[in-house]
C-alpha cells in the first residue's frame, strides 16, 4: 500500500491552516489546538506526501511550490466538508467555549461594549471577550494570524484575503464646557481661531486636520490626548474644544458638563466598517459573533441619536 491511499483528512485542515496564518503557532490558535498537536500532524503530512511543504522564512513558514499547486483543490474540497457538517450539526452559542478579540477605538467599547456583554451573557455565557486598540498596519497580519477576530474601524487598505461590512456613517461635533463662549453658537471663524485637544492613541496623524489642511484651514493644536474620555473631561474644564463623533458625545453630555454644537465646516461622513479574515467566513460561531457585534454597535448608535 503506498503512502498515499490511507491519509487522516484533518492533516488537510491543519495544511490549510498553515497555509492561511503563515506558521504553526497561530494555525494552532486558529484550529484551537496545542502547538505541538499541529506540529505532530504537519510532520505526519510530510511524510505521507513525502514532501518538505513548507520552507521557513524569518517568522513564517512559505508553502512550497507543491503546496501552492494543490491548495486550490484542498481548499475547495475543505469548504465542500465544511459546508456538509455545518448542514447536518446545530450551532448551538449556549454551548460555545471560546474567547473572540476585537480591536477597538475606546469610543466604540464605552457605547458597545455593554450591549454586546449583555446580549452574551444571555446567550453564550461561555463566551470570552478581548477588547483591545491594534494598529492599522497590523490588522491584516493579526487577523491573518488569529491573534484577532474582528476589527472595527475607519476605512483602510486591506489585502484580496480580508473581507469588510459597512456598518454605519460617523458624523462629527465639537464638545465644550457648558458655560463656553461658543456654547450657544460656533461659526467657522471661532472655531478655526480656538484652540483645540485632539485624540491620538498611537501617535498617527489627525484625520480632521489632515482634511482641513487640503481645504486650506488650520487649527491650534494645544493637546493630544490617547482617549476621548479624558479629552471631554479636559474640554469640560477649559476653553479647549474637541471634535468628537457624534454618538460618543452625545453619550457622555449628560455625565459631564459639556455642550455640543455642529461641526461648522463640512466635512463628509465618515464610514465604520468591520474587518475579519476571509478564512472565518463560513465559521458559523464567527458569524453569529459578527452579527451580535453589528447588532449591538448599530443599536447603541441609533440609541444614542433618539
Amino acid at each position: 500500500m503506498d503512502r498515499d491511499s490511507r491519509i487522516d483528512l484533518n492533516l488537510f485542515r491543519v495544511l490549510d491552516a498553515i497555509y492561511t496564518h503563515g506558521g504553526v503557532s497561530a494555525a494552532a490558535r486558529a484550529l484551537h489546538l496545542t502547538q505541538p498537536a499541529v506540529t505532530h500532524a504537519l510532520g505526519r503530512l510530510r511524510d505521507h506526501l513525502g514532501d518538505p511543504l513548507f520552507v521557513r522564512q524569518g517568522n513564517r513558514l512559505q508553502p512550497n511550490h507543491k503546496v501552492l499547486a494543490m491548495m486550490p483543490s484542498v481548499q475547495s474540497h475543505l469548504k465542500g466538508l465544511l459546508a456538509s457538517t455545518h448542514a447536518q450539526a446545530q450551532f448551538t452559542p449556549a454551548q460555545l467555549q471560546m474567547e473572540f478579540a476585537i480591536g477597538f477605538r475606546d469610543i466604540l467599547e464605552s457605547i458597545a461594549l455593554p450591549r454586546l456583554v449583555a446580549q452574551l451573557g444571555r446567550e453564550a455565557p461561555g463566551v470570552r471577550l478581548v477588547s483591545r486598540r491594534v494598529a492599522a498596519d497590523e490588522m491584516e497580519r493579526e487577523l491573518g494570524a488569529g491573534t484577532l477576530d474582528l476589527m472595527v474601524d475607519r476605512p483602510m487598505r486591506i489585502g484580496p484575503r480580508i473581507s469588510q461590512q459597512r456598518l454605519l456613517d460617523e458624523t462629527l461635533v465639537v464638545a465644550m464646557r457648558r458655560n463656553h463662549p461658543f456654547a450657544r453658537q460656533l461659526s467657522r471663524t471661532d472655531y478655526l481661531a480656538a484652540q483645540h485637544v485632539v485624540v491620538s492613541p498611537l501617535g498617527e496623524a489627525n484625520a480632521l486636520d489632515t482634511l482641513l489642511e487640503q481645504k486650506g484651514m488650520f487649527r491650534e493644536v494645544r493637546m493630544v490626548a490617547q482617549h476621548y474620555f479624558a479629552a471631554c473631561q479636559i474640554v469640560a474644564g477649559s476653553d479647549l474644544l474637541l471634535t468628537v463623533p457624534r454618538a460618543y458625545a452625545e453619550h457622555l453630555a449628560p455625565l459631564l458638563p459639556m455642550a455640543l454644537q455642529p461641526l461648522p465646516i463640512r466635512i463628509k461622513a465618515i464610514p465604520i466598517l468591520a474587518y475579519w479574515h476571509d478564512a472565518k467566513d463560513d465559521d458559523p460561531a464567527h458569524s453569529w459573533f459578527r452579527e451580535r457585534l453589528v447588532n449591538s454597535i448599530t443599536g447603541a448608535m441609533q440609541a444614542t441619536s433618539q
